[in-house]
């Protein structure tokens, strides 16, 4: 049995396809449960655009000093908002030469955010200790980076990452919770997030589908907004989902939902 399950792995790796243990289905709906959505006693606001690009989080910005948005995307409506609010703006993705708005108090760098330092990529810790002199500023954090988002995060330091008052990050991939080995990285990143902050919202991108199996119902990719624990006044589960400021983030795919699963 021995050879011929290592026989039945070597045929499907050559045909790029690679076994995993699945993962158990109460795991993941706990999961599931500690990433619930609570209102915290903070109206959501919505910065930046319409469609892809918007998000919603809370209103909490007095004092920020400065944004920092791994991934540029095609608009940069959100970075531009972050600037009227009186913070700095720093931006960062090697797949791009620069923002989608010329703005010259932009700072833009080349380079994709990841777990190591080198010519095309720097640690979240690297690019901010590089920019901000001050050690106890708060700071807020937009993340879109295609799938690199655990590592990042699963390697920033906790120094860091309790100086982000808000954290919006949109997470790739959540389908593959059901792989053990990707649920390990996944629940290692989430609950290094849950340390010191919350969530408060939970956007489904409905680029992709709802992925739906073992009677459980993930968003492929969706977009989560946490706030730091001590900027909560109450916590109460959110209850009312699509939020009204949230829109799809493409006019051309069909709109999907949160799943009653993750907010009831």
């Amino acid at each position: 049995m021995k050879i011929l399950k290592t026989l039945v792995i070597r045929i499907f790796a050559s045909l790029g396809l690679f076994i995993d243990k699945s993962t158990d289905k109460k795991d993941v709906i706990s999961l599931i449960k500690r990433l619930r959505p609570f209102s915290t006693g903070k109206d959501l606001i919505r910065i930046g655009g319409d469609l892809d690009g918007g998000y919603l989080i809370p209103d909490d910005l007095e004092d920020i000093d400065a944004c920092f948005s791994p991934g540029v995307g095609p608009t940069s409506w959100f970075e531009k908002h972050c600037l009227e609010y009186g913070m700095k703006v720093f931006m960062a993705d090697n797949s791009v030469d620069g923002p989608a708005i010329k703005n010259n108090e932009f700072n833009f760098v080349k380079k994709f955010i990841g777990h190591t330092n080198n010519e095309n990529f720097m640690t979240l810790d690297y690019w901010v200790d590089s920019n901000i002199k001050s050690k106890d500023s708060d700071l807020l954090l937009q993340m879109d980076i295609e799938g690199y988002e655990f590592l990042a995060i699963a390697s920033i330091s906790d120094e860091l990452l309790k100086r982000f008052r808000i954290i919006i990050i949109e997470f790739h991939d959540l389908d593959k919770l059901w792989h053990k080995t990707f649920f390990h990285l996944a629940e290692e990143t989430f609950g290094k997030l849950l340390q010191n902050h919350i969530c408060t919202h939970i956007h489904p991108n409905n680029y992709l589908r709802i992925d739906k199996r073992n009677g459980v119902e993930i968003p492929i990719v969706a977009e989560f907004t946490f706030i730091r624990n001590d900027r909560v006044i109450e916590k109460i589960p959110q209850a009312v989902f699509p939020h009204p400021l949230d829109f799809d983030n493409s006019a051309n795919d069909a709109p999907i939902s949160l799943p009653k699963q993750w907010y009831s």
